[in-house]
């Protein structure tokens, strides 16, 4: 594959970053010019970068990488996790100038520039996120002008009109951010692991086709690649859907079961997802990821809550309640579903050793079950894969999980 991007002498633009609470942040310009607002959160992974910020649950929001440096491997293309980058901005404390890795296409700063993202580096970001930490979660604005007036593309805005601009963006609650990162129309994926570098991301095991002819419709609210890979390499037959896809659209494909990806937002911003599930979820064995965990127990009658700053990195202790088990978790949601509020037939599968929040659950009664991390990024790499192995085994059996087999 040819070089993606070269890394170059580049001007230095300044860049500001304001909060909704009036804090202003002055640094150098790393990514695109123009004015971007978001809901501002970090990110503790000490690595894949790339894939943060390809993964479609990061629309809406302006990513603080805790790392603090930040490129220094570059840009490859077999790391997408999406088709392009979907932060609204990113903030670093340090971005490399010049990477250094054997399979580095390009550099991060005209990554991001080329896809319109703007960025900001050369900031406190170990103060940000203590701020983040103590009050939440805040709306913030990245300028490196007044996008609104291409003339004056460079002119400083002031302090107190960034911080406005902040205080009045609605915010993402209620809001479908789903409809921006779902695919128009449906289409079958058939990739698995064809490089040797996505080829460590299988089972240490010998990779058993468990799924081989079975045939799954998969909802794509934001749906990562490295998703579709395992389910590919498992032998699945993957039939991709929109988001706003009916549930007869998905009964026209006779599948064997159903799964619910993962996406940015607030989940009761999605009526026409949680009614598509509930007509689903009593026919057809289900697997939900993430945003797909919370729309299931949304329509099993559940609430959701949105947390004080989200789960957000690549170290995640969770528990794994049916056999005692503890393994570090990759996530990446603002919002939670309140185990107090499941029917009494979805019993609690995962919790958060951080807060105790609900990470999964399994239904006694039907073939349904879900999880709030990401099994498919698994910084182990592979400690959680065998939930997709269940998955298969799950409709083989036409029946409930059985949490304690993997």
């Amino acid at each position: 594959m040819g070089t993606l991007i070269s890394p170059r002498a580049v001007e230095t633009i300044t860049a500001k970053l304001a909060l909704e609470d009036g804090s202003v942040y002055r640094g150098e310009s790393v990514g695109a010019e123009g004015t971007s607002v978001g809901e501002v959160v970090f990110n503790t992974s000490l690595s894949g970068y790339q894939e943060i910020f390809t993964d479609p649950s990061y629309n809406g929001q302006i990513v603080l990488l805790t790392n603090p440096l930040i490129g220094n491997y570059g840009i490859n293309l077999d790391d997408e996790e999406s088709f392009r980058p979907h932060p609204r901005g990113v903030i670093v404390k340090e971005i490399s100038r010049r990477p250094s890795n054997f399979r580095s296409q390009g550099d991060l700063r005209s990554y991001l520039k080329k896809h319109g993202i703007v960025g900001i580096a050369g900031v406190d970001t170990r103060a940000i996120t203590k701020r983040l930490r103590i009050s939440g979660s805040l709306k913030g604005v990245l300028a490196t002008g007044d996008s609104e007036d291409p003339r004056m593309a460079r002119r400083d805005v002031s302090d107190d009109v960034l911080a406005e601009k902040a205080r009045a963006w609605p915010g993402l609650g209620g809001i479908d951010m789903v409809a921006e990162v779902s695919c128009d129309k449906p289409y079958v994926w058939k990739k698995g692991f064809e490089t040797p570098f996505a080829a460590c991301f299988r089972s240490n095991r010998t990779v058993e086709r468990t799924a081989q002819g079975l045939r799954v419709a998969a909802f794509d609210y934001g749906i990562k690649h490295n998703i579709l890979r395992i389910l590919a390499d498992m032998g699945f037959e993957v039939h991709v859907l929109p988001a706003k896809a009916t549930a007869a659209d998905a009964r026209a494909l006779r599948p064997d079961g159903i799964f619910l990806s993962n996406g940015p937002g607030d989940p009761e911003g999605l009526p026409y997802a949680i009614e598509t599930i509930r007509s689903l979820m009593g026919e057809y064995p289900t697997f939900g990821i993430c945003l797909g965990h919370q729309l299931t127990s949304l329509a099993l009658g559940a609430k959701t809550f949105k947390l004080k700053f989200g789960h957000h990195g690549g170290n995640h202790p969770v528990q794994n309640l049916a056999t005692g088990k503890v393994e570090i978790s990759v996530q990446n949601h603002c919002y939670a579903v309140d185990p107090e509020t499941l029917p009494g037939e979805a019993k609690p599968y995962f919790i958060n050793l951080n807060d105790r929040s609900l990470e999964g659950f399994y239904h006694t009664e039907l073939p349904v079950f879900a999880v709030q991390f990401h099994p498919e990024a698994s910084p182990g790499p592979n400690d959680f894969t065998f939930l997709f192995d269940q998955f298969a085994r799950m409709i083989r059996r036409k029946g409930p999980l059985d949490p304690r087999i993997r």
